[in-house]
């Protein structure tokens, strides 16, 4: 069995609309296969062959979920043999500064096979104008509850103690690179993630399987706006300053912010643990940090309780309306794959991943 899965999302429907973090993750990758074709279905299916294929070797492996349904994967990257197999197609984004010569598109609708969709065609157009139409009004529904939230984090703000913010930041640094690693001479390499996701089915993160194993973690509470995301950037920078491998997982809501930051050679994770990722200490090494009872002036939630109250459930109309249509979105994409499978050639899809699994047994000889 592989000795260790990262789960995670590199591509994520925010406030900003949908956010790509794909780049960093395929930088320096030597063979990259790039899946190019109408069935989503079709391409999860594909990359899910080859993710059991070599999930009974020694391999560690990372599998990128798909934000328009979590449960298929729209990537796979194993780095010990330089490989990664992913989704290409809109709205991803794939820099073309890390593509090198082994990189390779794989069209799966090159074959005659989609003239079959002639006679549905107007219903194929109709559907992907729905889909689309479906996905903008949750992305406005995300942007509407950023302006909400911005509103919920002013309360906080105007009652923070900055400089005692300062200090947390200070003092967490302070334990957290206290012990030595390989910090010297290299550069940091900085992988950008997303621990989870808004999806059809409601927020979906990845925190339990991205944490295990790290000897210390540590649970970040608070309220919008007491300085979670600006502590993680701030240890993100001392990590970057002292040369280690930093994991960076941002926001899935607003993807300016941070929700985590791994260092993996120190051992620790530091993410926000507040809802819609919300978790508590389980285990030896976890601990809490409370920003609002150490930075934010006694008694604030209570003065502004009314306040809060209605900001708060105007800030969850928004969340609920994006769900409602990311959903809408996805009953949609099923119909979709519905009529592309009627055209499904499965033993062109069969003898793909053939070739492609010959082609990884090549890698692993030479890695």
């Amino acid at each position: 069995m592989s000795e260790k899965i990262l789960r995670y999302f590199a591509g994520g429907n925010t406030a900003k609309g949908f956010y790509s973090l794909y780049d960093t993750n395929l930088a320096e990758l030597e063979r990259v296969f790039v899946l190019s074709g109408k069935s989503k279905k079709e391409k999860s299916n594909i990359i899910n062959h080859l993710i059991k294929k070599w999930n009974d070797f020694d391999y560690p492996m990372e599998i990128i979920h798909r934000a328009s349904n979590p449960d298929e994967a729209e990537g796979l990257i194993i780095r010990k043999l330089s490989f990664a197999i992913v989704d290409g197609d809109h709205p991803r984004e794939m820099g073309k500064e890390h593509i090198v010569a082994q990189w390779e598109t794989i069209d799966l609708d090159q074959s005659d096979r989609t003239a079959d969709l002639n006679d549905e065609i107007n219903e194929v157009i109709d559907l992907k104008v729905k889909i689309e139409q479906s996905c903008l009004h949750a992305y406005k529904a995300y942007e509407t509850g950023l302006k909400v939230h911005d509103e919920w984090e002013r309360i906080y703000i105007d009652h923070m103690n900055f400089d005692l913010a300062d200090n947390v930041a200070k003092s967490l640094i302070s334990t957290l690179f206290k012990k030595p690693g390989a910090a010297a001479n290299k550069d940091s390499n900085i992988k950008r993630r997303f621990l989870g996701a808004a999806t059809p089915i409601g927020p979906v993160d990845f925190v339990d399987n991205l944490t295990e194993g790290l000897s210390a973690r540590y649970f970040i509470k608070g309220r919008a706006g007491t300085g979670k995301s600006t502590l993680l950037k701030k240890i993100a920078a001392e990590a970057e300053k002292n040369g280690f491998d930093i994991e960076i997982y941002h926001c899935g809501f607003d993807p300016k912010s941070l929700d985590m930051v791994v260092v993996r050679e120190l051992g620790w994770a530091i993410f926000d643990s507040t809802l819609p990722h919300e978790y508590f200490p389980t285990r030896p090494g976890d601990e809490i940090v409370d920003m609002y009872e150490l930075t934010v002036a006694p008694g604030t939630d209570e003065a502004f309780a009314e306040e809060i109250a209605n900001v708060e459930a105007r800030y969850r109309e928004q969340m609920k309306l994006g769900k409602f249509y990311l959903a809408e979105a996805k009953k949609y994409e099923d119909e979709l794959e519905a009529i592309y499978s009627k055209v499904s050639d499965h033993a062109q899809t069969n003898l793909m991943i053939e070739e492609l699994e010959h082609l990884m047994v090549n890698q692993s000889s030479h890695s």
